[in-house]
């Protein structure tokens, strides 16, 4: 008997195809949450999930006795209980790699576009108000020559950087749990402290993994400590950052500018201020948002499914204790 999968992610007819040569697949096409009774009573028999953006529980994963695997596609994991899964003999996979240099685009698209003020000079010219030649109040400020300073320093941090230091001459400043000699190499990268690279910065980006230890790591003290120039981009995780402490630092204009792909609630609330400040760029999530690297990440987590339920260890495996080699 072949071991069933349910797919509920973005998977194009090559890869339900691929899935459906090893194992029987049932698809959810429009699964709005994992409430959808269907989704639960096809959980009893599941070996394998497959998608994104779905919140698994501790209480879901009693519902699936059989459960072997999940792909997720995607390389965050925050909704996922590792230690649970991990415990349950469950893998957890996901899709590092294939997305960090459309990321990185999308981060360095949010530096350009708030420091020239793309967007909002864009919507003048629609309006209709360009009548005469631009004046000093409507310039916006050089990257190139500039400081970036990341907070991390992983594959999409140093994708990032890289832009900057050698596209844009820019001076890298970072802060990361461990140190990166090579890079520091390669980008001129020096290593900080937070509280020292919050107040060096001229541009702040954010790539670390949302955790327990990163949940709100970016506050009302720390725009405090960022120069009144700086600009704050976010394309990590929204709860990495307290939203009421940035709107407050927009506000006060503690800070230039925010370039914004992630937030606390996704999708952003209506009430939310932010898309209504002139200086904001908020876009809807979009870093890895191309047709390339969308289908590169769902055919990482075919690969990784179809390895996982075959006994073999997947290409991108989170959860490495739960492995158990044949």
């Amino acid at each position: 008997m072949k071991k069933r999968i349910l797919a509920y992610g973005r998977l194009n007819e090559d890869q339900l195809a691929q899935l459906a040569h090893e194992f029987e697949v049932q698809t959810f096409s429009n699964l709005a949450s994992a409430d959808d009774p269907d989704f639960r009573t096809a959980l009893a028999h599941a070996h394998g999930l497959i998608g994104a953006s779905l919140t698994i529980t501790p209480e879901l994963l009693d519902e699936a006795p059989e459960l072997e695997a999940i792909a997720t596609i995607s390389v965050g994991y925050d909704n996922y209980p590792v230690e649970e899964l991990t415990q349950r003999g469950v893998l957890l996979c996901n899709t590092p790699d294939v997305l960090t240099e459309t990321t990185a685009d999308t981060g360095f698209l949010l530096m350009m576009a708030t420091a020239r003020r793309a967007i909002e000079l864009a919507e003048w010219v629609k309006r209709g108000d360009w009548q005469a030649g631009l004046g000093a109040e409507h310039f916006g400020s050089d990257v190139h020559g500039k400081t970036l300073g990341m907070i991390g320093f992983g594959r999409i941090g140093a994708a990032v950087a890289r832009r900057g230091a050698l596209g844009f001459d820019m001076r890298v400043l970072y802060s990361n749990a461990s140190p990166k000699p090579e890079l520091e190499k390669v980008l001129g990268a020096e290593r900080r402290e937070l509280d020292a690279l919050l107040a060096e910065a001229d541009f702040v980006c954010v790539t670390v993994p949302l955790t327990p230890e990163t949940e709100h790591l970016i506050g009302e003290r720390e725009f405090a400590l960022m120069k009144p120039s700086a600009i704050f981009v976010n394309i990590a995780r929204g709860k990495v950052v307290h939203e009421a402490a940035l709107i407050e630092a927009l506000e006060m204009g503690r800070i230039r500018a925010a370039g914004l792909d992630v937030f606390e609630q996704e999708p952003l609330s209506p009430e939310s201020p932010l898309p209504h400040f002139a200086n904001v760029v908020a876009l809807p999530h979009i870093g890895s948002a191309t047709h390339e690297t969308r289908t590169a990440m769902a055919q990482r987590a075919v690969d990784n499914l179809i390895l996982a339920l075959k006994g073999e260890r997947p290409i991108s495996l989170v959860n490495e204790a739960a492995w158990k080699p044949a």
